[in-house]
């Protein structure tokens, strides 16, 4: 559903992204995980067509900044982008007339277990970052994409609204959505991911498979600190690390199969 190849991008004479290629299939859960300025937002920005770079981004076999590719395409960004003029019920309105969709019970179904049921008529203006977070998740989802990215989701949920993304997550995973998540918080997608990318300035590491087996904080930690890593009560020495689970990239920046 999500195809990446050769993709890099410069800011002036800085090189934030580096010749990054991976894919994502329908029904998997894949996770961007880095340290701050790693690159994870920038690769995201890039596939959802908010900045130029060089190389291709593909969505469904679609150009990424193609009408056909932006009508199979979630995206929650970082930061929420409310208008603050308009309610949360015209957002949506807002949503269903750009994306020509009208289900009114699924749009009952996520102002619900989003917990907005109640406050449709609240400003944008008015509405705290949680809250923000919660509407821009639900004008993501309310035209059903089969390509969904999350930059950061979880920053700013309460702890309810944390529980019921992962659970949605979960649920359109299995409906077979692919989906894209960016995050540092590792404890969010540990007990869910399929696959994993960690990148270091601008660059994957390593990509990994969850088999079950899979320590995904343990790895991360290990190759982009290099050193002894105090984990639940554990320390974590770098030359612990389980090459097994690994698979690494050439010198090229490609992804071994």
């Amino acid at each position: 559903m999500f195809e990446i190849k050769n993709v890099s991008k410069k800011y002036g004479k800085t090189l934030a992204v580096d010749d990054i290629s991976f894919s994502v299939e329908e029904g998997s859960i894949t996770v961007l995980i880095g340290p701050n300025g790693a690159g994870k937002s920038t690769i995201i920005k890039s596939i959802v067509g908010l900045l130029r770079y060089d190389g291709s981004i593909s969505i469904g076999g679609f150009d990424n900044r193609s009408i056909e590719a932006k009508r199979l395409l979630g995206y929650v960004p970082e930061l929420p982008n409310i208008y603050d003029g308009l309610t949360i019920a015209e957002h949506l309105v807002f949503i269903e007339k750009a994306y020509k969709v009208n289900d009114p019970e699924y749009k009952e179904y996520l102002l619900e277990i989003f917990e907005l049921k109640d406050k449709v008529d609240k400003l944008g203006s008015e509405l705290s970052k949680g809250m923000q977070q919660k509407l821009s998740i639900c004008c993501a989802l309310l035209h059903k994409p089969k390509a969904i990215i999350f930059d950061e989701p979880m920053i700013g949920l309460d702890p309810h609204s944390i529980k019921m993304l992962i659970s949605t997550i979960k649920t359109l995973a299995s409906e077979g959505v692919a989906l894209i998540i960016s995050t540092h918080l590792l404890s969010s997608v540990e007990e869910y991911w399929d696959n994993a990318y960690i990148l270091k300035e601008g660059k994957v590491l390593a990509s990994l498979i969850n088999d079950g087996n899979s320590d995904l904080e343990k790895t991360f930690f290990e190759l982009t600190e290099g050193e002894a890593v105090r984990l639940d009560d554990n320390t974590l020495n770098s030359n612990e690390l389980n090459t097994d689970e690994i698979e690494h990239t050439d010198n090229e920046g490609e992804l071994d199969e």
